[in-house]
């Protein structure tokens, strides 16, 4: 036996009906609070800060973290290419 019942309500009508809280208004003031950071940091925007906070670790002399991205992507290359050709890296 198979039952099927459809029921047609809001979302905040369901999440009253179980019993869930209403986060709203703490969703509201955190979008507001974290609008505010985000104008902030725009109003100070420099490369060498937006680097230094994409990249931590990276200084400006060099970019260990990009270094380590591009071998890791060169041998990974290097290891299809040797597949794909049958030859095996030396």
């Amino acid at each position: 036996m198979k039952v099927t019942i459809n029921v047609e309500c809001t979302p905040e009508e369901a999440r009253t009906f179980f019993g869930l809280p209403d986060v709203k208004p703490i969703q509201e003031s955190m979008m507001t609070e974290m609008q505010k950071r985000m104008e902030a940091g725009m109003s100070s925007m420099d490369v060498e800060n937006l680097m230094k906070a994409w990249m931590p670790g990276a200084n400006m002399g060099s970019m260990p973290g990009l270094e380590q991205f591009q071998k890791m992507f060169w041998d990974s290359m290097t290891a299809a290419t040797s597949a794909a050709t049958g030859k095996t890296k030396k």
